[in-house]
């Protein structure tokens, strides 16, 4: 007997007995998630550097403590691009380390906006710029692709040097004077990461949020953001205006400046440090919003760790196939996630996106990974 979110409204009347009919709409109409922010933690981070050095990572072990860690996921190391593009399809990706192909899978934008029929102002992507980053907004299966893609954030994006020389030339615009609206639409056309390929909605409520991002992004001086791991900085405070502003269904952030580890370790520490403190800002952002404070669910990941033993640079380089490379600790928090647990079973990163999808009643019907129910409350 098919089950579908009609047929529960349609019953829901009968109490218990809808639940003893439609036991998974039962489950989706009383989970509390209504917002997922998923924090890629890429470049390569070791849990020797997170998890086991908990003085590195102060607001994650903070995040950790109202909800779940899990010290135990497995990744798999196919290059960067092709491992943190596994966390938004739930697929091993394999790519090469200067491949710019899009997936032959849908990613969680994809799955999101398609299963929930949300509109483009409700799913978003904050990167650290870089062609690869950005295809992870959507595939090319012909089902899904970029009718269903994130709207798309990045460094290079929102701080570009139109941006910049914008804003330094004008000052802190103040809708609504006429000079200072046509310096606001300046400023949005300046979001747009490629030409041709806008995925901001032209609509009158789309446009009046994104002036009020803009003036967001300004007043919070996020284009001032400099020294090492500023584009994953920028990444993450941009994440923290989508919030507030939108109010999202789903927020991907993909971070990249923990590469830094081949040729320092001591920067890619400091650079670990640094996403934390922002990280920190994110949690603080949701927590001091009551309209997400109670109803947002967050999960921080790497995408794969890096080697055992230094280079002889002194630094980090991912391809010994030890644990350290391909164990990675997981943090989740949020409305339907445990509180203070450790789940120390073996999970993957390709789990996330089955998951954040489970939350939302939606199947990620080609995702080879399976639903954290664990990690589930």
């Amino acid at each position: 007997m098919r089950c579908d979110r009609r047929q529960f409204l349609l019953t829901s009347g009968l109490g218990l007995g809808a639940a003893a009919l439609c036991p998974s709409a039962f489950a989706a109409a009383n989970r509390k998630t209504k917002h997922v922010v998923l924090v890629a933690l890429a470049g390569g981070v070791r849990s020797k550097e997170t998890i086991e050095s908990p003085d590195n990572i102060p607001n994650l072990m903070r995040i950790a403590g109202g909800g779940v860690v899990c010290p135990n996921v497995k990744a798999e190391n196919v290059g960067h691009y092709g491992a943190a593009l596994s966390l938004f399809t739930g697929n091993v990706e394999v790519f090469g380390i200067r491949e710019y192909g899009r997936s032959e899978n849908p990613t969680l934008f994809e799955y999101l906006r398609k299963g929930l029929a949300l509109p483009a102002n409700s799913v978003w992507l904050s990167t650290t710029n870089g062609n690869q980053q950005t295809n992870f907004s959507y595939g090319v299966h012909p089902k899904y692709g970029q009718r269903f893609g994130a709207n798309l954030i990045s460094a290079d994006g929102v701080f570009n040097a139109e941006f910049k020389q914008i804003v330094n030339s004008f000052g802190t615009p103040k809708i609504p004077s006429e000079q200072e609206a046509d310096v606001v639409a300046k400023m949005r056309d300046a979001i747009d990461l490629r030409p041709g390929e806008k995925t901001l909605g032209a609509d009158a409520v789309s446009q009046r949020s994104v002036e009020q991002f803009i003036l967001e992004e300004i007043g919070g001086k996020t284009v001032s953001l400099t020294g090492p791991g500023a584009s994953d900085a920028k990444a993450l405070r941009v994440a923290s205006n989508i919030l507030r502003v939108f109010k999202p269904t789903f927020l991907g952030v993909a971070l990249q400046e923990a590469d830094i580890a081949h040729n320092s370790f001591n920067g890619y520490v400091e650079i670990i440090r640094r996403n934390d403190a922002e990280i920190g800002r994110l949690y603080d952002t949701i927590q001091q919003d009551p309209e997400l404070r109670d109803s947002t669910t967050m999960f921080v990941v790497p995408e794969f760790g890096r080697d055992r033993d230094l280079n002889e640079r002194n630094g980090l380089d991912h391809g010994d196939g030890s644990t350290e490379l391909n164990r990675v600790a997981m943090f989740a928090w949020g409305a339907d996630i445990r509180a203070n647990k450790t789940v120390k079973e073996s999970i993957a990163t390709i789990d996330l996106a089955p998951t954040i999808c489970h939350l939302f009643d939606v199947k990620a019907e080609l995702a080879r990974g399976k639903v954290l129910r664990s990690v589930l409350a």
